[in-house]
């Protein structure tokens, strides 16, 4: 009868009838004028609203939120059932397993200061040995981890302070590069000097404060960092939202003696997955100073000529760079993994809820969490540490389980590897643009299995495309949310100002305006059907492994530097697999595999 659908209850579904759906998404890819144009029309009234409602309806959005009966209740924030609980109903959790305590993990307080839990982290991780020569290394590059710079600062190879000189010279090159390379968008030499000799200070006096002390690090330019301004990418944000105190997580890296560089290049609003930024850049600043410099699109410090990912474009590549250890990126739709991922290095996105968001642009969603990016596990870990803490609201709401990370000491959790299994959803992990991309990653997990014991189980999820309409309404519609009282006051208060929104982010938020209260509502929903999906495999499995993204790293479209780019099969082949840890909350980690990356994503348990 006419078009209603009427879903059955997910505990109904029967697995053995679920086909893979392959996603076509109908988009145009505009750039250059063409995308001028077309922005025009879409603000236009009548007209533009016409055009998105089509655009939705060849995307089977309406039919999916508007048009198809759910029968689940919705749920708005990831709701997980205790550990060792692996199913639930819709109304109740089911106390029917009694799992034992994990082990091979260690658990780390919240409430105690960030040093302290960086300093029970440093004691998980395997025995150091350094470098024969760290300071006379013949290869033409290497990443120093962080646990290298604490043993060279101790053992007076290098101090903070030359370690410091080094990066601003490396600044002004990077910044002197053809084509330019805009790594940092709000950046002082002053204020760095000022931290490292601080850091070298206390090396000398023999109490560093953590074994992150002296470490360099960015900030993604949508998270607080005093006294740099928070513009999240646009040329104006920080107008209408002044920057004053640190945000959580930064304060717990300042407080363990991190030195904070500056604020990193992103894509505008971190509402892309390219990492495209086309707002000019202006000269570097002077000393002294702090100069909030007008964005640029960042480039991939492994081949210019492409893209970074987005929308932690510059925490990635500055790490990819090999000048910082690690930066903090935040991760809405795969905004850290994708550009970690594309520039070959580690991206976190931890449990919902498990880093404090008060002092990030977007701190009002359910889908969002600050992460770092690493050039290695080891220091996503460290970082890890340093950071975590919910905020009060989520430990009341949540009522989150004490956090872990894996004690890579531990005998038991090295001969446990043997006892994984690993979860693969073999059309889904195919769904690449390129078979080399599905190829390697196979490599990796066979090396797993026949080398480590590793077992490997194939299972199913259905409605993945479902998946990503209830995320892409959900981000959009609190990004809008979040955003509208600032988009309106710069308006108002700020003449002209709409014109300094990039394109792209102004057809974006055409869309995410477009969603009402309904679709919202209909995409927790299938919120709901997609957790009890995931809490069944994980009866079966430890964790699920994918590719990190459908493709490599885009090449970047010369039109695309001046006036941006919208291209939605692009971001459908980066947003493939990230999407999942996002909605439901789970923890996830894009770890590099040769060349390309595999993510692993897992419930509310080992490294969480």
């Amino acid at each position: 009868m006419g078009k209603k659908k009427v879903m059955v209850s997910a505990e109904e579904v029967d697995l053995a009838t679920v086909k893979y759906q392959y996603e076509t998404i109908e988009a145009p890819h505009l750039t250059g004028i063409g995308l001028k144009l077309f922005v025009k029309v879409l603000e236009a009234p009548l007209i533009g609203s016409l055009i998105i409602s089509q655009l939705k309806k060849k995307n089977k959005m309406i039919e999916m939120l508007r048009n198809t009966v759910i029968p689940e209740a919705p749920m708005f924030k990831p709701e997980f059932p205790p550990r060792g609980i692996w199913s639930f109903d819709f109304s109740r959790l089911l106390l029917y397993s009694n799992a034992e305590p994990e082990t091979g993990v260690v658990p780390l307080d919240e409430d105690k200061r960030p040093e302290e839990r960086v300093e029970l982290a440093v004691k998980i991780l395997p025995n150091y040995e350094p470098a024969k020569s760290l300071s006379t290394d013949p290869s033409p590059f290497r990443y120093w981890k962080i646990r290298d710079f604490a043993y060279a600062y101790r053992s007076k190879i290098t101090t903070p302070s030359i370690v410091a000189e080094r990066f601003i010279a490396a600044m002004d090159h990077f910044n002197n590069m053809k084509p330019p390379t805009p790594l940092l968008i709000s950046y002082d030499p002053e204020l760095v000097r000022k931290q490292a000799a601080s850091s070298t200070r206390r090396f000398e006096e023999g109490s560093p404060v953590s074994i992150l002390d002296g470490i360099f690090m960015a900030i993604k330019d949508d998270i607080d960092c005093f006294p740099h301004p928070s513009k999240g990418g646009s040329t104006f944000f920080h107008e209408v939202r002044p920057v004053e105190e640190d945000a959580a997580s930064v304060g717990r890296l300042r407080s363990c003696g991190v030195i904070l560089v500056g604020k990193a290049n992103m894509h505008e609003l971190g509402l892309g997955t390219t990492g495209n930024n086309p707002n000019h850049g202006e000269d570097m600043p002077t000393c002294n100073e702090i100069v909030a410099l007008v964005h640029r699109t960042a480039r991939n410090p492994h081949a210019p000529e492409r893209y970074t990912g987005g929308s932690s474009s510059g925490p990635a590549a500055i790490v990819a760079s090999g000048l910082c250890s690690a930066a903090l990126g935040t991760d809405g739709g795969g905004s850290v993994r994708i550009p970690s991922s594309l520039c070959g290095v580690v991206g976190l996105k931890s449990t919902y809820g498990r880093t404090d968001m008060s002092g990030s642009i977007c701190d009002s969603g359910t889908v969002e969490i600050i992460g770092p990016i690493t050039s290695n596990v080891e220091d996503a870990i460290l970082v890890y540490a340093a950071i975590l803490g919910s905020s009060t609201a989520e430990r009341i709401a949540l009522k989150p389980s004490l956090p872990c990370v894996p004690d890579l000491t531990s005998n038991e959790l090295s001969h446990g590897y043997g006892s994984l299994t690993l979860g693969k959803y073999t059309e889904w992990f195919n769904d690449v643009f390129s078979t080399e991309i599905s190829d390697k990653c196979d490599d990796v997990l066979n090396r797993l299995v026949e080398n480590h014991g590793c077992k490997m189980v194939e299972i199913v999820i259905p409605e993945l495309l479902e998946m990503r309409t209830a995320h892409i309404v959900s981000i959009g519609s609190e990004s809008a949310c979040g955003l509208n009282p600032d988009y309106e006051d710069g308006f108002v208060h700020l003449p002209f100002k709409k014109a300094k929104f990039t394109l792209d982010t102004r057809t974006n938020l055409a869309l995410f305006q477009s969603f009402s209260a309904s679709d919202y509502v209909a995409a927790q929903c299938l919120r709901r059907r997609l957790m009890y999906y995931h809490m069944e495999v994980f009866r079966e499995v430890d964790v699920i492994v994918t590719p990190t993204t459908g493709m490599t790293a885009p090449v970047i479209p010369p039109a695309a530097l001046s006036l941006g780019e919208t291209n939605l099969q692009v971001a459908g082949n980066l947003m493939r697999f990230v999407v999942t840890a996002n909605l439901l909350g789970f923890p996830a980690i894009s770890v590099p595999v040769s060349n390309l990356t595999i993510l692993i994503f897992y419930p509310n348990t080992m490294a969480d």
